[in-house]
C-alpha cells in the first residue's frame, strides 16, 4: 500500500496519542472528519496500523527489572530455530525476541519483578528450552529512552 504524506502525518499523530477523536485528527490535518475516518479504516485494513494498545508504567505493575538475554543455540538446524522460536513465544515474561546475526542468535527483551525473579525464570523456564547451548544476561541500570514511535 502506497502512503501518501498525509498518511504518515496522521500514523505519526496516532503513535503519540491514538485515543483522540477523529474529529481532532480530522481539524488537525485540515481534513473532514469521515475522511480522516475513511484513512484510518484503511490503514488498519492493510494491517499498517496493526492494533491499539495502553503503554503500562513497569514500575506501577512490578516488573521493572529489564534484562537484555543473548542466546546462542547449540545447532543451527530449521527444527532448532523453529522449536526454540515457538517457545519462546510462550514466555510472556520476553516481550521481545530477536533472532540476530553476529555471535549470538537470538536476543531476548524480558521484565521481570528483581534478580530473584530472572533467576526464577531462567532456572525453570528459560534453560529449560531445548537446544539452547549458551546464555549470555545483561541488566537495564537506567532506560534513558524507550519509545514505540516508528519515525516515519
Amino acid at each position: 500500500m502506497k502512503l501518501d504524506k498525509t498518511d504518515l502525518t496522521l500514523l505519526g499523530l496516532l503513535q503519540l496519542d491514538c485515543k483522540k477523536t477523529t474529529k481532532e485528527y480530522a481539524h488537525i490535518l485540515g481534513l473532514s472528519t469521515t475522511a480522516v475516518y475513511e484513512r484510518i479504516k484503511r490503514l488498519e485494513k492493510s494491517d499498517t496500523i496493526k492494533s491499539y494498545v495502553a503503554l503500562v508504567n513497569k514500575s506501577q505493575v512490578n516488573k521493572n527489572f529489564t534484562v537484555f538475554c543473548h542466546i546462542k543455540l547449540v545447532q543451527h538446524t530449521r527444527d532448532n530455530i523453529k522449536q526454540f522460536e515457538q517457545d519462546v513465544l510462550k514466555l510472556q515474561e520476553v516481550v521481545e525476541c530477536h533472532h540476530l546475526s553476529g555471535d549470538y542468535d537470538y536476543l531476548l527483551k524480558i521484565h521481570v519483578r528483581d534478580i530473584d525473579d530472572y533467576r526464577n525464570f531462567m532456572v525453570s523456564k528459560l534453560t529449560a528450552i531445548n537446544h539452547i547451548g549458551s546464555t549470555q544476561s545483561s541488566f537495564t541500570i537506567k532506560e534513558v529512552k524507550h519509545s514505540t514511535v516508528i519515525p516515519l
